[in-house]
């Protein structure tokens, strides 16, 4: 027997209903904030991840579905969803153009990685890009977005906080870091001593037990700010207190990629276990310059879908549209035309063999109909049907034309 790969799952019904309901309050939500869906391929050149991403981080060294395609082009499948419409923001001319731009998207990212709960090699994620603001109120207002997201879902997070500074200030603090990790060299871990020659900065983002203890005692960027964004800083914690949102500072949040700077955050739930992130973004003003579009500020977050599907708490579900039945097999011709015009006005499931109307009340209660419509012997001869309100109870025969 054929299986799926393995960290590659199927959706099935009970799992869409989530994914369905994620999907329409996270889209709804982004709509209201004034973000527009766009949708990118789900293969690019690797070198838009490598240049973007950063080749320090672990999804470039070692968490990409890369291959040569016949083409001979080095290609591989996104493993997240920001570089894509960095790139198409590019390609589209929208940095030469100027004004202020804000997308949303989903859906399916590749990594190959270890599975396990939460945590897959085709997972989906929900996420919005915006383009051309420079004030820190447009990170306040992604993350009151996200805020509204969590709440709307029914789902308990707490939000952590740091900057990752600008060109002015990570130079110096870079040196000092660096300076740190040389005194220590031997103590760190094999990936930590990779990253030191790369981007010394993710190290702090290392989950080694010894290594995090150590980096205790690192210098912290928080501390080294330039007056820029220090204040830009404490501009964003004050409307975060003046809008009631709780955070706390996490000075080793660095996130997992290179192109942050500046403002950065996640949101974290202790109901998942140890990978504990729901959503995470920031700042990330020299991307599109990075990729050679025009220097143009912008800040995002992501969602990792399959990683809240549990927590999402489900409105009760309620019945709708119709079932269509028919008793005898001279009434599935009027019963399957009756049934085709209702689906133009609403959900409609038509049963395409003959039933009693025992068999028809069970499946249109199964499918979670509002209403059972069916027709018999004596309907089809007085040209009415039998509805029955699942909800209510009441039955009655209406004429076809009153239908």
């Amino acid at each position: 027997m054929i299986r799926s790969l393995r960290g590659m799952n199927d959706i099935l019904e009970d799992q869409h209903r989530r994914f369905d309901y994620f999907h329409h309050t996270a889209a709804n939500i982004a709509k209201r904030y004034g973000f527009h869906y766009i949708e990118t391929p789900l293969l690019e050149e690797t070198a838009l991840f490598k240049r973007s991403v950063g080749e320090s981080s672990d999804i470039v060294g070692k968490e990409m579905y890369q291959f040569t395609d016949k083409g001979g082009n080095d290609v591989c499948l996104r493993p997240e969803g920001t570089a894509g419409v960095v790139r198409a923001f590019i390609q589209n001319k929208y940095d030469k153009k100027g004004g202020i731009y804000r997308f949303f998207y989903h859906g399916p990212m590749f990594r190959y990685e270890r599975p396990q709960k939460g945590r897959l090699r085709e997972f989906h994620q929900f996420g919005v890009e915006s383009f051309g603001v420079t004030s820190v109120y447009e990170d306040l207002s992604l993350i009151m977005m996200l805020n509204d997201i969590f709440n709307a879902l029914g789902i308990g997070y707490a939000l952590q906080l740091n900057s990752l500074g600008c060109t002015e200030c990570m130079p110096p603090y870079r040196k000092r870091l660096l300076s740190f990790l040389d005194a220590h060299h031997e103590q760190i871990c094999e990936d930590c001593q990779r990253r030191k020659n790369t981007n010394p900065i993710r190290v702090l983002d290392c989950k080694n037990s010894s290594c995090q203890t150590l980096y205790e005692e690192a210098p912290k960027l928080i501390n080294h700010l330039c007056e820029s964004c220090r204040l830009e800083f404490q501009t964003l914690t004050s409307l975060l207190d003046n809008n009631a949102v709780a955070y706390t500072v996490n000075t080793h949040l660095v996130r997992g990629l290179d192109y942050y700077s500046k403002t950065a955050f996640e949101f974290v739930s202790n109901e998942i276990g140890s990978q504990s992130a729901i959503a995470g973004g920031g700042r990330y003003d020299r991307l599109v310059e990075f990729l050679d579009g025009k220097p143009t500020p912008a800040v995002g977050f992501a969602i990792g879908v399959e990683r809240l599907l549990e927590l999402i708490k489900l409105p009760q579900e309620q019945r709708e549209g119709y079932y269509f039945g028919a008793m005898d097999a001279e009434a599935l011709p009027l019963v399957l035309s009756l049934g085709h015009q209702k689906r133009r006005s609403e959900k409609t499931i038509i049963e395409y063999n003959a039933k009693s109307l025992k068999a028809h009340l069970k499946n249109a209660d199964r499918v979670f109909a509002r209403y059972c419509a069916v027709i018999g012997e004596n309907e089809r001869q007085k040209n009415s049907i039998w509805i029955k309100d699942l909800v209510s109870k009441e039955e009655k025969v209406v004429s076809i034309d009153s239908l």
